[in-house]
């Protein structure tokens, strides 16, 4: 989870940067079919998600490791 979490957040990260300039990602230029607010909504949902899953996929992987 902790990579699929960083590639998540990654693309997010690059959506938000990507937009300041007017491009976007290819894979995700649905997301402004909505609007431009519906759209920021879920460029920083994405990275949230991403952030989530990767911290949950850290905590997994310490939880496993042996004292």
């Amino acid at each position: 989870m902790k990579k699929i979490g960083s590639y998540i957040a990654i693309a997010g990260a690059i959506s938000i940067l990507l937009n300041f300039f007017n491009y976007n990602l290819k894979i995700l230029i649905w997301i402004d079919s909505w609007g431009l607010t519906t759209g920021w909504i879920i460029r920083v949902g994405i990275l949230v998600l991403g952030l989530i899953l990767f911290f949950m996929g850290s905590k997994q992987t310490s939880e496993e490791q042996p004292e």
